[in-house]
């Protein structure tokens, strides 16, 4: 191999390598819709407040033409209200909020507006009349749990606009 083969086969390699490794900044504007699905199955019984909750990007998000959020991307939440069903029929509640995404280089987006409420069946009403009208034990009749089943679907928006390096 002569000196300008060589010297061709090096641009050449240097070319294909720049374009492989290109990056491109992107804005991920305030409002973008997430759309997530929960992890893992989340019961009000279980958890207390405070406790984490994982979803994923259920789908990937393109700017510019270019994949800005990947599908699987982790996005976490806290608990914010869990209550286990009871007595005299009272049904179990469980609030969560969505509060930030983390990229696969680290870097966390803020988000907001990813409030999700599930609430079980109240059964209150079955209870008392059981309980005035037939049977003592009616006192003891559960509302139903709540409970957010893996694969939850759910949203949330991105809190600002946050500028992201993407391959």
């Amino acid at each position: 191999m002569d000196t300008s083969e060589k010297m061709f086969l090096m641009l050449l390699m240097s070319m294909i390598c720049a374009t492989t490794f290109a990056q491109k900044e992107v804005i991920v504007k305030a409002g973008t819709i997430v759309p997530l699905r929960s992890s893992n199955t989340v019961a009000a019984a279980d958890v207390k407040v405070g406790d984490k909750v994982l979803f994923t990007v259920s789908r990937d998000i393109n700017i510019d033409g270019v994949t800005a959020i990947p599908y699987g991307t982790l996005v976490s939440g806290n608990v914010t209200l869990a209550k286990k069903s009871s007595w005299w029929g009272t049904r179990g509640r469980l609030s969560m909020d969505i509060t930030e995404m983390v990229m696969p280089n680290g870097t966390v987006i803020p988000l907001q507006n990813g409030k999700i409420h599930i609430k079980g069946k109240n059964r209150t009403a079955l209870s008392v009349c059981l309980f005035a009208f037939f049977i003592w034990p009616g006192c003891f009749i559960c509302g139903s749990k709540a409970e957010m089943q893996a694969g939850y679907e759910a949203q949330a928006n991105v809190a600002s606009n946050t500028s992201l390096i993407v391959e």
